[in-house]
């Protein structure tokens, strides 16, 4: 990480991203490889030690030669992205990441430690395009998508950070990964879906976390969704609606001009039956805008008998913005009038308002 005040190189916008190891499938490594003149089997050496032993000091890797350690950590293991700060709160158990690209584009993470598991939130683009103007992200715009190097490399460094105890408590394993930061990872599909590739194939081609450990979250790009559906995971999918009916959810969520709540409700029922797995419906309580209880009755209605659960988000308020939370009662009302109808639900446990938690707003103070 450069000191203060040194000078650092910064590409130029619209510059690809350096090619990393992540970027690649395991034969795409075994190429890159032989491209360098060097033997075909190092470059399961080096996916052991970058996903198998979560290294990233070539001075440790001494089954490889010095030259060549130097040669493939140039080609394939570049720095991707530096910390610009952390800050945290929780006893420190929780741990939001500024990252600088190579580019000088800005993107955030989060660490959270709980008693029986690890999640981290990782960011998919720099920036949002959908343009939900209660969110912190989606006030910014799109700047870019991120490369499957730079979405991995956000988990790699959570990893290293449990492995060497940074965070309290002691050496960790991470269980859980959100796609639940910056972006809208259904719109960088391929990038997206490598990267789940990369977190859950065995080590050492991955981390070999679990699959059924992935949550991947979307605003209801109805087609992405079902082809989601088709690919075969045991992803959880999170459906962003946050509201019940078009005409409030058009305003909220801009993408429901194109795709309204009974298509994305469709799909989402599609990938609940050829995942196996229950769909998770994220609603931000934003006050006097959807909390009213009839509107949870129409959602309870909507989505009762289904594979489902409802995640209440009390709104994180993002600075200057019109948009706050609900107020308790309306809060408790919300979920009493959705558990009436058999929805299992709960309230998001709101983690990091005190560092900005909200996606997008470390970012957006630089």
């Amino acid at each position: 990480m450069p000191k203060p005040g040194e000078l650092t190189f910064v590409a130029p916008r619209g510059a690809k991203p350096p090619r990393h190891l992540a970027d690649l499938s395991p034969a795409e490594r075994k190429e890159a490889v032989a491209e360098l003149g060097e033997q075909p089997f190092r470059a399961k050496q080096l996916s052991n030690h970058y996903f198998g032993r979560m290294s990233n000091d070539p001075a440790s890797w001494t089954d490889i030669p010095a030259a060549s350690r130097e040669k493939l950590t140039e080609s394939l293991l570049p720095e991707l992205m530096s910390v610009v700060r952390h800050v945290s709160c929780d006893d420190d158990t929780t741990r939001k990441t500024l990252w600088k690209l190579f580019d000088g584009t800005l993107v955030e993470s989060v660490l959270m430690r709980y008693p029986d598991r690890v999640t981290m939130c990782i960011s998919s683009q720099a920036g949002c395009g959908m343009n939900c103007p209660f969110c912190a992200t989606g006030q910014a715009g799109l700047t870019r998508n991120l490369s499957t190097g730079e979405i991995v490399e956000q988990i790699a460094a959570g990893m290293r950070a449990l492995k060497a105890g940074e965070i309290p408590g002691g050496e960790a394993r991470l269980s859980n990964v959100v796609f639940m930061g910056m972006g809208e990872p259904l719109a960088n599909y391929n990038r997206v879906l490598a990267a789940i590739r990369r977190l859950t194939d065995p080590a050492p081609d991955g981390f070999g976390l679990s699959q059924r450990g992935i949550t991947v979250s979307t605003v209801g790009l109805v087609p992405a969704m079902n082809r989601l559906a088709d690919e075969g995971l045991s992803c959880r999918l999170a459906l962003s609606l946050h509201a019940p009916d078009d005409e409030l959810r058009d305003e909220l969520v801009p993408v429901n001009t194109r795709w309204k709540v009974a298509e994305v409700l469709d799909a989402a029922w599609n990938y609940a039956e050829k995942s196996g797995r229950r769909i998770s419906i994220e609603y931000a309580l934003i006050k006097d805008i959807n909390d009213q209880a009839w509107r949870a009755d129409l959602l309870g209605r909507l989505i009762k008998n289904h594979r489902v659960h409802v995640n209440l988000i009390p709104l994180n308020p993002t600075p200057g913005s019109k948009w706050t939370a609900s107020r308790p009662e309306d809060e408790r009302e919300f979920v009493r009038r959705l558990q009436s109808h058999g929805v299992p639900t709960t309230v998001r446990d709101t983690r990091g308002q005190e560092i900005d938690g909200a996606c997008g707003q470390l970012a957006a103070a630089g």
